[in-house]
């Protein structure tokens, strides 16, 4: 499988952060197959690395991700060339992959959004557990554009964060929603000057990579699963999730810390 180049996408561990930052600002970080790739298996390895707590994905330059770079695509081909399957097979290992490896990893990760970010990167960005903006910063459902269907779960993701009547308006016009209104939409968490992003993006994955790991992680998955299941399959969830994270040394900590009226000092497991 072909990587990406180092510098096209930047990668670091700090205070048990690992920070996954795309570096193509000449094209506005619109992400290629290597890139692609490359983040999905940083994320899948902050899933697995104890020494990493939470992820931040950002971006350098004006740019968060302008959308997916399909030129050099393997398999993508030519429309002459296509036969029945080839795009849906092309949408299912390489957007969906990207977007379900956010929602999968099992590490809070926060967006921290530099740029505008537009069609897969307008996704990639909503996908993340939290989102801070910096104020230049526009989200844009650009595909009908382009005369596109949204891919890369934009018509699973937009619908449960603000509506299905909204979703269907930023869908259909494909209109620029520049950052502050995308924090009264509840697209953003917060909205904050451009030289402030990274240091609020810094304080924020530190306070979570400082808390109770597995207990986020469950409380992830919790969230987003009770978005597509019934109540009841819910709270048996809950009631599981809750039995093994009390198996775990932070839980222990947490609730002695409690008793004896100090702060309590997680580890991660």
């Amino acid at each position: 499988m072909a990587t990406a180049p180092e510098d096209t996408v930047l990668h670091r561990i700090e205070n048990n952060v690992s920070w996954i930052t795309l570096n193509r600002p000449e094209a506005m970080n619109a992400v290629t197959w290597d890139q692609r790739e490359r983040v999905i298996a940083l994320l899948d390895g902050a899933s697995a690395d104890p020494a990493v707590r939470a992820v931040v994905v950002t971006a350098t330059g004006k740019g968060f991700c302008a959308g997916a770079d399909l030129r050099g695509s393997p398999g993508g081909g030519t429309a002459g060339e296509r036969v029945a399957g080839d795009v849906a097979r092309m949408i299912r290992l390489g957007a969906q992959r990207l977007i379900t490896a956010v929602l999968d990893c099992e590490k809070p990760v926060l967006a921290a959004v530099n740029g505008t970010a537009a069609g897969i990167g307008a996704h990639l960005a909503l996908a993340c557990d939290l989102v801070i903006a910096a104020e230049p910063a526009r989200f844009i459902e650009v595909f009908v554009r382009r005369g596109l269907v949204p891919d890369g779960g934009g018509a699973y993701l937009l619908p449960r964060l603000v509506g299905p009547q909204k979703a269907k308006e930023l869908m259909f016009f494909g209109d620029a929603v520049p950052a502050a209104e995308a924090e009264r939409l509840g697209l953003v968490n917060r909205v904050v000057p451009a030289e402030q992003l990274e240091e609020t993006a810094r304080t924020w994955a530190e306070r979570l990579a400082n808390g109770p790991t597995r207990a986020l992680a469950m409380t992830k998955q919790l969230v987003n699963a009770s978005l597509d299941g019934d109540r009841a399959a819910a709270l048996a969830a809950e009631a599981t999730a809750q039995e093994i994270n009390m198996t775990t040394a932070d839980a222990n900590e947490g609730v002695a810390s409690f008793v004896e009226r100090r702060t309590p000092k997680y580890l991660g497991r």
